[in-house]
């Protein structure tokens, strides 16, 4: 939000009170309070009237630094966080008084802040990072009287802004005015669905604004050398969270709001929806399922979309008897298909829904002040929404749930949750302000615990909206999408945005929700979605099975799914990384290459872990343009070696793109091209990659349990290779890629194979000597 006219002046009937000096402060053994007067004190007369901005800086956690910054402080639970934050107690800080200033310091992250003019400043070691210095932290009152805290923090020479939560607007910040504020907009506006206020910079560090108000981003919008935040009120709480990667932020940041949870093995299969307002029963189905069987595409999931529910009964969660009259007998014989079951729901019920007047008779759903259920006609007829502060309401939610896992529902789409009214009264008497965007949280929190308790660790979601700490309820995707180029890359767009902003996982519609794809955008989608972290099938008004486009999109999907399943142990590893560290399958470039200047502007590409280059085409001629970081890299599709340090340009047909293997990388291959959720130890064929001359790898490999169940580790000094892998009582096997011939080999029979040498363990080994 502007509140300046220019870098000189104050928007008419605007007042700004900016922090001018540190005129007292009081020092505790972890924390600082400071009393920042809004004008400077030269006597003591001065000191007769404000404001002054009470300032505490502590530390919740190593390399955190934590600012609270307040006018009026005593206004009932402004400074409460609907957000939880997970402090850690007792580690280090330090806090000194000197003559000029005062510093505080936690690891390698410290504060420096002048005793005279208003200057805090951050450094990570000894390098700044940023700082509040004149006319940056205020507190201002609109033309309006509305009150709101703002601070502006520094944005340095090549600096850039990422984040923010899933945005389809251009991949970096600057320049741009984000509203944490979450929307129905689809990917072709400013709008989001997943608005978080946390960034990250590439000078590795990040800051999170701790509110679920509507906070308002300038990213070098209002002062070009600033990042200025406000919030409405009068309080403002944020962390600057040192890295000095930006890996080392997300996991910092995943540490203070969740950890991604680990979605099921299952989970990263092919899934496929009977689309929206499609015309579909048992039959229709079973012949999409069936064509997908007959064609040899491995399918996982099956999703039935809104329309499994009568029209106008949203959400009532009882099947439509006049297509599907014995539910329970129809999950039965898809689940003996080897499929599981997702179910679309959202949290709004209908007014010609059997629930409603149970909601609304026990004070499940939202009201207006004057007590009044909170309606609409839009979406559904006499909507309303339950409200999930209150406890009862979530049991009779959670309870409509179970019953449909007990039919053999496996998990829920858990749509919308975004449209959330503010002219309402919740139950526990929460502010609707701060409740808009905190909605979704407590929204999937209920469909995700109720999975959990019914399922255990198979519990997944696969969410539209969400706020800080939604990451620990996956899976999320991109929304409302269209069958065009352009929808393609800004999905992609966002979904790197998403991944940037804590969140582990991410998928998107394959081919488009509006409209309909012509074939040649189908296949190309195909290979995106089935090297994104979850690939679903889905569309609005027409089917996404790939012979309605024509029989090579059934090659495509054929081809990239088996390729996707045999690549689990690699993939799943990734995600175990997602779950206990913070940091994202899907990696922008810059996540892997922050010191690559050129990595900074990229989001038509893409890292899949930390080894695999993903490159979609955004064209009908095949042609694409991307960018190799320095190295050898290995397209792991055709096995041609490109020397990077440049930007490439190729052309591709519809069963290649750009999937290059950086080098010094060992990919973990399985045995089974049909399934997802299958031993990933069992005959598993470890592909290595480019070694440079001493080098040393090690790699760990999950069963889907989420335990290690078999490491390998590769040492290479001169022309010799030491491989070493644990728990070998089940086939294994190394693939040297691109080496055609080896001097000697001990422990292995060697084998050529198009891709290079094949080594095959010997009886029992658990070591292979080889000799280049």
């Amino acid at each position: 939000m502007k509140f300046t006219d220019g870098f000189w002046l104050i928007k008419q009937g605007v007042s700004v009170n900016y922090a001018a000096c540190v005129y007292d402060y009081e020092l505790y053994d972890d924390s600082v309070v400071l009393y920042a007067p809004c004008s400077k004190i030269y006597h003591r007369g001065q000191t007769l009237g404000g404001p002054v901005i009470t300032v505490k800086l502590s530390s919740p956690a190593p390399e955190v630094i934590k600012v609270q910054a307040f006018h009026f402080k005593g206004i009932k639970d402004q400074d409460k966080s609907y957000f939880k934050i997970n402090e850690q107690k007792n580690h280090k800080v330090e806090v000194k008084d000197f003559d000029e200033y005062i510093f505080m310091k936690t690891g390698n992250l410290s504060v420096k802040i002048k005793k005279s003019d208003w200057h805090v400043e951050f450094f990570n070691g000894e390098e700044k990072i940023t700082d509040s210095g004149w006319r940056n932290l205020a507190y201002v009152i609109d033309e309006n009287k509305s009150t709101y805290m703002c601070e502006q923090l520094a944005l340095g020479v090549g600096e850039y802004v990422y984040g923010l939560g899933e945005r389809f607007t251009p991949f970096i910040k600057n320049g741009q005015v984000v509203d944490i504020w979450n929307a129905d907009g689809g990917t072709a506006s400013e709008q989001a669905y997943k608005n978080i206020p946390f960034y990250v910079s590439n000078k590795g560090y990040g800051v999170f604004v701790n509110s679920s108000s509507k906070v308002s981003f300038e990213v070098g919008s209002e002062k070009v050398e600033r990042v200025s935040f406000s919030v409405p009120g009068e309080y403002l709480e944020y962390f600057v969270i040192n890295g000095p990667t930006i890996k080392e932020v997300l996991k910092r940041y995943t540490d203070l709001t969740g950890k991604p949870s680990l979605p099921p093995a299952w989970s990263f299969g092919l899934w496929l929806t009977t689309s929206f307002i499609t015309s579909y029963d048992e039959k229709t189905v079973n012949s999409f399922i069936d064509g997908m069987f007959e064609r040899d595409i491995p399918l996982h999931v099956f999703h039935f979309d809104c329309f499994w529910m009568r029209e106008y009964q949203w959400c009532d969660f009882e099947w439509d008897c006049r297509y599907f009259p014995d539910p329970q007998a129809i999950l039965k014989r898809l689940k003996e298909k080897g499929l599981k079951i997702c179910v679309w729901i959202n949290p709004y019920i209908g007014q010609k829904s059997k629930l409603f007047d149970e909601g609304m008779k026990n004070g499940y759903l939202l009201k207006r002040p004057n007590g009044d259920v909170w309606q609409w006609d839009l979406w559904q007829p006499g909507m309303a929404i339950v409200d999930f502060t209150n406890p009862d309401a979530c049991k009779w939610f959670s309870d409509k749930l179970k019953r449909l896992v007990d039919m053999g529902v496996d998990c829920f789409k858990t749509d919308f949750g975004e449209r959330i009214p503010t002219d309402v009264v919740y139950f526990d008497g929460s502010d609707p302000e701060k409740m808009h965007n905190y909605y979704t949280f407590l929204y999937n929190k209920v469909v995700f615990e109720t999975l959990q308790e019914k399922l255990g660790k198979n519990a997944l979601v696969f969410a539209r909206s969400a706020t800080v700490g939604g990451q620990q309820f996956p899976v999320h995707w991109g929304g409302d999408c269209t069958a065009s180029y352009d929808s393609m890359a800004e999905s992609l767009r966002g979904g790197l945005s998403l991944c940037l902003s804590g969140f582990g996982f991410w998928s998107h519609d394959i081919s488009g929700f509006e409209n309909t794809a012509t074939p040649d955008l189908y296949k190309r989608w195909v290979a995106f979605g089935l090297l994104s972290s979850h690939s679903r099938l889905h569309g609005n008004s027409s089917y996404r099975v790939p012979w309605l486009f024509d029989e090579e999109a059934v090659d495509v999907l054929r081809f990239f799914t088996k390729l996707k399943c045999r690549l689990m142990p690699y993939l799943f590893t990734v995600a175990n990384e997602a779950a206990q560290k913070g940091i994202p399958m899907m990696r922008a470039m810059i996540l892997e290459f922050q010191d690559d200047p050129t990595c900074a502007y990229l989001d038509r590409q893409y890292m899949l872990g930390d080894s695999l280059l993903v490159a979609p085409i955004f064209n009908e001629k095949g042609d694409v343009t991307y960018y190799l970081p320095e190295g050898r890299w290995v397209n792991l599709i055709t096995n041609q070696l490109v020397i990077g340090g440049s930007w490439k340009k190729e052309n591709h047909n519809y069963l290649s793109l750009p999937l290059m293997v950086r080098e010094n990388s060992i990919i973990a291959f399985g045995n089974d091209e049909y399934h997802v959720d299958y031993d990933y130890t069992n005959n598993i064929e470890f592909h290595v990659f480019e070694l440079d001359e001493n080098v040393t790898i090690e790699k760990a490999i999950y069963n889907t349990k989420a335990e290690v169940e078999q490491t390998i580790k590769l040492d290479k000094k001169g022309n010799s290779i030491e491989i070493k892998v644990s728990n070998t009582s089940k086939p294994w096997s190394v693939i040297l890629r691109r080496i055609d011939n080896v001097k000697k080999v001990s422990g292995a029979e060697v084998i050529k194979t198009e891709l290079g040498v094949k080594l095959i363990p010997s009886k029992n080994a658990t070591s292979i000597s080889v000799e280049l």
